[in-house]
Protein backbone atom coordinates (compact mmCIF):
# COMPACT_ATOMS: atom_id res chain seq x y z
CA UNK A 1 0.00 0.00 0.00
CA UNK A 2 1.64 3.32 -1.01
CA UNK A 3 1.63 6.25 1.24
CA UNK A 4 -1.40 7.93 -0.30
CA UNK A 5 -3.81 5.04 -0.20
CA UNK A 6 -2.41 4.76 3.69
CA UNK A 7 -3.82 8.77 4.25
CA UNK A 8 -7.08 7.72 3.01
CA UNK A 9 -7.11 4.64 4.73
CA UNK A 10 -6.22 6.78 7.93
CA UNK A 11 -8.49 9.55 7.05
CA UNK A 12 -11.92 6.77 6.13
CA UNK A 13 -11.58 5.13 9.63
CA UNK A 14 -10.81 8.57 11.69
CA UNK A 15 -14.32 9.70 9.93
CA UNK A 16 -16.40 6.54 10.51
CA UNK A 17 -15.31 6.45 14.40
CA UNK A 18 -16.47 9.48 14.74
CA UNK A 19 -19.97 9.47 11.97
CA UNK A 20 -20.78 5.57 12.58
CA UNK A 21 -21.64 6.08 8.86
CA UNK A 22 -20.09 4.96 5.31
CA UNK A 23 -17.61 7.63 4.09
CA UNK A 24 -17.65 9.32 0.75
CA UNK A 25 -15.08 10.91 -1.28
CA UNK A 26 -16.20 14.32 -1.48
CA UNK A 27 -16.54 14.20 2.33
CA UNK A 28 -12.60 13.12 2.56
CA UNK A 29 -11.75 16.14 0.32
CA UNK A 30 -13.58 18.84 2.42
CA UNK A 31 -12.97 17.42 5.68
CA UNK A 32 -9.34 16.78 5.18
CA UNK A 33 -8.51 19.16 2.57
CA UNK A 34 -6.95 17.03 0.80
CA UNK A 35 -5.16 18.28 -2.75
CA UNK A 36 -6.60 15.54 -4.34
CA UNK A 37 -9.80 15.45 -6.14
CA UNK A 38 -13.23 13.39 -5.71
CA UNK A 39 -12.64 11.22 -8.47
CA UNK A 40 -9.04 10.36 -7.68
CA UNK A 41 -9.73 9.65 -3.85
CA UNK A 42 -12.87 7.45 -5.38
CA UNK A 43 -10.19 5.69 -7.26
CA UNK A 44 -7.90 4.95 -4.22
CA UNK A 45 -11.19 4.17 -2.18
CA UNK A 46 -12.40 1.44 -5.13
CA UNK A 47 -8.64 -0.09 -5.48
CA UNK A 48 -8.63 -0.58 -1.25
CA UNK A 49 -11.64 -1.93 -1.49
CA UNK A 50 -10.64 -4.44 -4.27
CA UNK A 51 -7.60 -5.51 -1.60
CA UNK A 52 -10.64 -5.89 0.84
CA UNK A 53 -9.43 -2.97 3.49
CA UNK A 54 -13.02 -1.64 2.86
CA UNK A 55 -16.61 -2.64 2.59
CA UNK A 56 -19.49 -1.30 0.68
CA UNK A 57 -22.61 -1.02 2.51
CA UNK A 58 -25.45 -1.68 0.30
CA UNK A 59 -27.69 1.11 0.85
CA UNK A 60 -24.98 3.87 0.58
CA UNK A 61 -22.54 5.05 -1.74
CA UNK A 62 -19.70 5.36 0.96
CA UNK A 63 -17.38 3.15 2.42
CA UNK A 64 -16.56 1.22 5.77
CA UNK A 65 -13.29 0.10 7.04
CA UNK A 66 -13.32 -4.17 6.92
CA UNK A 67 -11.39 -6.16 9.83
CA UNK A 68 -8.34 -5.92 7.11
CA UNK A 69 -8.38 -2.17 6.97
CA UNK A 70 -9.08 -1.42 10.98
CA UNK A 71 -5.77 -4.03 11.12
CA UNK A 72 -3.59 -1.76 8.29
CA UNK A 73 -4.47 1.05 10.08
CA UNK A 74 -3.26 0.32 13.58
CA UNK A 75 -0.32 -1.04 12.15
CA UNK A 76 0.30 2.09 10.37
CA UNK A 77 -0.48 4.47 13.28
CA UNK A 78 2.12 7.41 12.92
CA UNK A 79 1.86 7.95 16.91
CA UNK A 80 0.08 6.81 20.43
CA UNK A 81 -1.23 10.03 21.70
CA UNK A 82 0.43 10.88 25.31
CA UNK A 83 -1.77 10.67 28.48
CA UNK A 84 -1.66 14.00 30.03
CA UNK A 85 0.00 14.89 33.29
CA UNK A 86 -3.37 15.35 35.28
CA UNK A 87 -4.97 12.31 34.08
CA UNK A 88 -1.50 10.12 35.44
CA UNK A 89 -1.63 11.53 38.98
CA UNK A 90 -5.62 11.03 38.71
CA UNK A 91 -4.82 7.38 38.41
CA UNK A 92 -1.80 6.93 40.47
CA UNK A 93 -4.11 8.34 43.15
CA UNK A 94 -6.87 5.96 42.91
CA UNK A 95 -4.72 3.40 42.93
CA UNK A 96 -3.27 4.76 46.01
CA UNK A 97 -6.06 4.86 48.48
CA UNK A 98 -5.99 2.57 50.89
CA UNK A 99 -5.18 -0.57 49.39
CA UNK A 100 -3.38 -3.21 50.64
CA UNK A 101 -3.94 -6.35 48.16
CA UNK A 102 -3.05 -6.88 44.51
CA UNK A 103 -6.46 -8.23 44.02
CA UNK A 104 -7.66 -4.41 45.09
CA UNK A 105 -5.48 -2.89 42.95
CA UNK A 106 -6.55 -4.91 39.72
CA UNK A 107 -9.89 -4.29 40.40
CA UNK A 108 -9.51 -0.54 40.52
CA UNK A 109 -7.67 -0.58 37.59
CA UNK A 110 -10.39 -2.43 35.72
CA UNK A 111 -12.83 -0.36 36.66
CA UNK A 112 -11.04 2.55 35.71
CA UNK A 113 -10.16 1.08 32.52
CA UNK A 114 -13.93 1.00 31.97
CA UNK A 115 -14.72 4.29 32.66
CA UNK A 116 -11.92 6.06 30.34
CA UNK A 117 -12.30 4.31 27.33
CA UNK A 118 -16.24 3.70 28.18
CA UNK A 119 -16.02 0.18 26.81
CA UNK A 120 -15.79 -3.26 28.86
CA UNK A 121 -12.90 -4.05 30.87
CA UNK A 122 -11.57 -7.72 31.90
CA UNK A 123 -8.80 -8.55 34.36
CA UNK A 124 -7.50 -11.38 35.08
CA UNK A 125 -5.81 -12.62 38.45
CA UNK A 126 -2.14 -13.12 38.72
CA UNK A 127 -1.37 -16.55 37.28
CA UNK A 128 0.68 -18.22 40.09
CA UNK A 129 0.79 -21.47 38.71
CA UNK A 130 4.41 -21.19 37.50
CA UNK A 131 5.80 -19.64 40.67
CA UNK A 132 7.38 -22.02 43.55
CA UNK A 133 6.10 -22.68 47.06
CA UNK A 134 8.69 -20.84 49.75
CA UNK A 135 6.79 -21.33 52.74
CA UNK A 136 3.74 -23.59 53.77
CA UNK A 137 2.68 -23.12 57.62
CA UNK A 138 -0.85 -24.90 58.94
CA UNK A 139 -1.03 -22.83 62.14
CA UNK A 140 -3.89 -23.55 65.23
CA UNK A 141 -6.47 -21.23 65.77
CA UNK A 142 -8.38 -23.00 67.76
CA UNK A 143 -9.61 -26.77 68.60
CA UNK A 144 -11.16 -27.79 65.08
CA UNK A 145 -10.02 -24.93 63.29
CA UNK A 146 -6.63 -24.25 61.63
CA UNK A 147 -4.93 -21.35 59.45
CA UNK A 148 -3.03 -22.70 56.51
CA UNK A 149 -0.21 -19.77 55.28
CA UNK A 150 1.32 -19.91 52.23
CA UNK A 151 4.67 -17.78 50.86
CA UNK A 152 5.20 -18.32 47.17
CA UNK A 153 8.42 -16.44 45.05
CA UNK A 154 8.21 -12.49 45.13
CA UNK A 155 7.07 -12.65 48.89
CA UNK A 156 3.45 -12.99 48.06
CA UNK A 157 1.45 -14.44 50.96
CA UNK A 158 -1.66 -16.23 50.92
CA UNK A 159 -3.62 -17.61 54.13
CA UNK A 160 -7.00 -20.21 54.10
CA UNK A 161 -8.57 -20.46 57.18
CA UNK A 162 -9.27 -24.80 57.40
CA UNK A 163 -11.63 -27.26 59.45
CA UNK A 164 -9.35 -29.84 60.84
CA UNK A 165 -10.15 -32.99 63.35
CA UNK A 166 -11.39 -31.64 66.68
CA UNK A 167 -9.05 -34.58 68.16
CA UNK A 168 -5.89 -33.06 66.84
CA UNK A 169 -4.08 -31.36 68.92
CA UNK A 170 -1.47 -28.60 68.04
CA UNK A 171 1.74 -30.67 68.17
CA UNK A 172 0.32 -32.97 65.92
CA UNK A 173 -0.67 -30.40 63.27
CA UNK A 174 2.68 -28.51 63.53
CA UNK A 175 4.19 -32.38 62.21
CA UNK A 176 1.53 -32.56 59.17
CA UNK A 177 2.64 -29.35 58.47
CA UNK A 178 6.29 -29.64 58.56
CA UNK A 179 6.28 -32.99 56.80
CA UNK A 180 4.13 -31.65 53.87
CA UNK A 181 6.10 -28.35 53.49
CA UNK A 182 9.10 -30.24 53.13
CA UNK A 183 7.98 -32.48 50.34
CA UNK A 184 6.04 -29.15 48.42
CA UNK A 185 9.01 -26.62 49.20
CA UNK A 186 10.67 -25.31 45.79
CA UNK A 187 7.72 -26.77 43.93
CA UNK A 188 5.66 -25.35 41.28
CA UNK A 189 2.48 -24.80 42.69
CA UNK A 190 0.91 -26.42 39.16
CA UNK A 191 3.23 -29.03 39.71
CA UNK A 192 1.66 -30.50 43.24
CA UNK A 193 -0.89 -33.43 43.72
CA UNK A 194 -3.05 -34.20 46.51
CA UNK A 195 -0.86 -37.28 46.08
CA UNK A 196 2.11 -35.61 47.20
CA UNK A 197 0.48 -33.87 50.10
CA UNK A 198 -0.99 -37.05 51.36
CA UNK A 199 1.86 -39.10 51.06
CA UNK A 200 4.14 -36.59 52.89
CA UNK A 201 1.20 -36.36 55.74
CA UNK A 202 1.07 -40.07 56.12
CA UNK A 203 4.88 -40.18 57.00
CA UNK A 204 3.91 -38.45 60.14
CA UNK A 205 2.37 -41.84 61.30
CA UNK A 206 -0.36 -39.76 62.48
CA UNK A 207 -3.94 -42.61 62.71
CA UNK A 208 -5.35 -41.46 59.54
CA UNK A 209 -8.74 -40.42 60.67
CA UNK A 210 -6.80 -36.92 61.75
CA UNK A 211 -4.34 -37.11 58.71
CA UNK A 212 -7.08 -36.91 55.64
CA UNK A 213 -9.04 -34.00 56.35
CA UNK A 214 -5.73 -32.02 57.16
CA UNK A 215 -4.05 -33.17 53.72
CA UNK A 216 -7.44 -32.66 51.61
CA UNK A 217 -7.43 -29.05 52.94
CA UNK A 218 -4.40 -27.95 52.76
CA UNK A 219 -4.30 -29.00 49.00
CA UNK A 220 -7.05 -26.99 48.14
CA UNK A 221 -5.51 -24.00 49.96
CA UNK A 222 -2.58 -24.19 47.76
CA UNK A 223 -4.87 -25.03 44.37
CA UNK A 224 -6.75 -22.22 45.10
CA UNK A 225 -4.17 -19.82 44.62
CA UNK A 226 -3.52 -21.69 41.13
CA UNK A 227 -7.00 -20.46 40.08
CA UNK A 228 -7.86 -17.84 37.43
CA UNK A 229 -10.08 -14.84 39.17
CA UNK A 230 -12.38 -12.79 36.42
CA UNK A 231 -13.36 -9.54 36.69
CA UNK A 232 -15.49 -7.94 34.29
CA UNK A 233 -16.66 -3.95 34.45
CA UNK A 234 -18.82 -1.92 32.18
CA UNK A 235 -20.82 -4.22 29.95
CA UNK A 236 -23.85 -1.51 30.55
CA UNK A 237 -21.26 1.29 29.03
CA UNK A 238 -21.67 -0.50 25.43
CA UNK A 239 -25.57 -0.03 25.04
CA UNK A 240 -25.19 3.46 24.52
CA UNK A 241 -22.90 2.38 21.30
CA UNK A 242 -24.83 2.25 18.17
CA UNK A 243 -23.36 -0.99 16.86
CA UNK A 244 -25.60 -2.65 20.10
CA UNK A 245 -28.87 -0.84 18.71
CA UNK A 246 -29.12 -4.34 16.55
CA UNK A 247 -30.49 -6.64 19.60
CA UNK A 248 -29.36 -9.60 17.81
CA UNK A 249 -25.58 -8.27 17.92
CA UNK A 250 -26.01 -7.07 21.71
CA UNK A 251 -27.59 -10.72 22.40
CA UNK A 252 -24.58 -12.47 21.10
CA UNK A 253 -22.11 -10.40 23.07
CA UNK A 254 -23.68 -10.44 26.49
CA UNK A 255 -23.86 -14.06 26.33
CA UNK A 256 -20.28 -14.43 25.62
CA UNK A 257 -19.55 -11.77 28.36
CA UNK A 258 -21.21 -13.72 30.46
CA UNK A 259 -18.84 -16.97 30.83
CA UNK A 260 -16.09 -15.25 32.54
CA UNK A 261 -14.07 -18.22 32.34
CA UNK A 262 -14.39 -19.08 28.52
CA UNK A 263 -13.46 -15.80 28.05
CA UNK A 264 -10.41 -16.20 30.45
CA UNK A 265 -9.46 -19.08 28.95
CA UNK A 266 -9.17 -17.35 25.09
CA UNK A 267 -7.52 -14.20 27.02
CA UNK A 268 -4.35 -17.13 28.10
CA UNK A 269 -4.46 -18.54 24.88
CA UNK A 270 -3.43 -15.07 23.35
CA UNK A 271 -1.33 -14.31 25.53
CA UNK A 272 0.44 -17.92 25.25
CA UNK A 273 0.51 -17.59 21.23
CA UNK A 274 2.06 -14.01 21.05
CA UNK A 275 4.99 -15.43 23.77
CA UNK A 276 5.44 -17.57 21.14
CA UNK A 277 5.41 -15.03 18.19
CA UNK A 278 7.99 -12.95 19.87
CA UNK A 279 10.08 -16.32 21.02
CA UNK A 280 10.41 -16.74 17.15
CA UNK A 281 11.28 -13.55 16.20
CA UNK A 282 13.79 -13.28 19.06
CA UNK A 283 15.82 -15.94 17.29
CA UNK A 284 14.89 -14.43 13.99
CA UNK A 285 16.56 -11.12 14.98
CA UNK A 286 19.55 -12.59 16.41
CA UNK A 287 20.23 -15.19 13.48
CA UNK A 288 20.55 -12.03 11.47
CA UNK A 289 23.42 -9.42 10.84
CA UNK A 290 21.77 -6.25 11.15
CA UNK A 291 23.14 -2.90 11.35
CA UNK A 292 23.19 -0.59 14.88
CA UNK A 293 20.70 1.47 13.81
CA UNK A 294 18.25 -1.34 12.46
CA UNK A 295 18.89 -2.97 15.68
CA UNK A 296 17.95 -0.15 17.59
CA UNK A 297 14.95 0.16 15.06
CA UNK A 298 13.69 -3.48 15.65
CA UNK A 299 13.93 -3.13 19.50
CA UNK A 300 11.99 -0.28 19.40
CA UNK A 301 9.50 -1.79 17.18
CA UNK A 302 9.53 -4.87 19.85
CA UNK A 303 8.78 -2.79 22.83
CA UNK A 304 6.15 -1.18 21.23
CA UNK A 305 4.23 -4.89 20.19
CA UNK A 306 4.91 -6.22 23.65
CA UNK A 307 3.00 -3.48 25.12
CA UNK A 308 -0.25 -4.78 24.08
CA UNK A 309 -2.10 -7.42 21.98
CA UNK A 310 -5.14 -6.51 19.48
CA UNK A 311 -7.23 -8.74 18.24
CA UNK A 312 -9.98 -6.83 15.45
CA UNK A 313 -13.39 -8.95 14.66
CA UNK A 314 -12.82 -12.21 12.98
CA UNK A 315 -9.46 -12.58 14.30
CA UNK A 316 -10.99 -13.17 17.91
CA UNK A 317 -11.75 -16.79 18.07
CA UNK A 318 -14.85 -16.54 20.47
CA UNK A 319 -18.29 -16.71 19.57
CA UNK A 320 -20.10 -13.57 20.02
CA UNK A 321 -17.57 -10.90 20.41
CA UNK A 322 -16.50 -11.04 16.21
CA UNK A 323 -17.68 -8.15 15.50
CA UNK A 324 -15.97 -6.43 18.31
CA UNK A 325 -11.55 -5.64 18.80
CA UNK A 326 -10.19 -6.74 21.83
CA UNK A 327 -6.87 -5.57 23.26
CA UNK A 328 -5.07 -6.78 26.31
CA UNK A 329 -1.94 -6.39 28.05
CA UNK A 330 -0.49 -8.52 30.70
CA UNK A 331 0.78 -6.49 34.04
CA UNK A 332 3.44 -7.90 36.07
CA UNK A 333 3.95 -8.29 39.93
CA UNK A 334 7.41 -10.25 39.23
CA UNK A 335 9.51 -11.42 36.46
CA UNK A 336 7.64 -15.05 36.75
CA UNK A 337 3.87 -13.27 38.20
CA UNK A 338 1.53 -12.21 35.92
CA UNK A 339 -1.84 -11.23 35.16
CA UNK A 340 -3.91 -9.72 31.99
CA UNK A 341 -5.89 -6.53 31.91
CA UNK A 342 -7.63 -6.10 28.62
CA UNK A 343 -10.76 -4.06 27.29
CA UNK A 344 -13.65 -4.76 24.41
CA UNK A 345 -15.28 -2.70 22.81
CA UNK A 346 -16.71 -1.87 18.84
CA UNK A 347 -14.78 -2.27 16.26
CA UNK A 348 -15.11 1.23 15.03
CA UNK A 349 -12.77 2.70 18.14
CA UNK A 350 -10.16 5.12 18.40
CA UNK A 351 -7.40 2.62 18.95
CA UNK A 352 -4.55 5.24 19.69
CA UNK A 353 -6.24 6.70 22.50
CA UNK A 354 -8.01 3.15 23.47
CA UNK A 355 -4.05 1.36 23.07
CA UNK A 356 -2.41 4.33 25.25
CA UNK A 357 -4.85 4.01 28.24
CA UNK A 358 -4.41 0.75 28.32
CA UNK A 359 -0.36 0.33 28.20
CA UNK A 360 -0.04 3.04 31.03
CA UNK A 361 -2.23 1.78 32.99
CA UNK A 362 -1.12 -1.52 32.55
CA UNK A 363 2.55 0.45 33.32
CA UNK A 364 1.44 2.07 36.41
CA UNK A 365 -0.54 -0.69 37.91
CA UNK A 366 2.53 -3.26 37.53
CA UNK A 367 4.72 -0.54 39.54
CA UNK A 368 2.08 -0.47 42.15
CA UNK A 369 1.56 -4.25 42.47
CA UNK A 370 5.19 -4.67 42.88
CA UNK A 371 5.95 -1.57 44.99
CA UNK A 372 2.33 -3.08 47.10
CA UNK A 373 4.48 -6.72 47.28
CA UNK A 374 7.61 -5.33 48.40
CA UNK A 375 6.12 -3.03 51.06
CA UNK A 376 4.85 -6.60 52.90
Amino acid sequence: MDDRAKMILQAIVNSYVELCEPVGSKYLVEKYNLNLSSATVRNVMSWLEEEGYLEKPHTSAGRVPSDKGYRAYVNNLPYLPPISVKKQAEFRDYLDKQIDEASDLIIRAADYLAEQTAFVSIALSPDYSSAQLQQLKILMIEPGSALVVLVISAGIVHDRLIRVPDLLDRDQLNRIGNAVETAVKGKALNDITLLMVTTAAEDTDLPEALINQVAYETYTSIKQMDNLDVYIDGSHRLLGQPEFQDIDRAQRFFHAINKPQIVAGYMSDIQKEEADLRAEKKQEESADSVSLDNESEAETTKQKRDAYMLRIGQEIALQGLEDMSFISTVYRISDEISGQLAVIGPKRMRYGEIISQVKFINKTLSEASEELERER
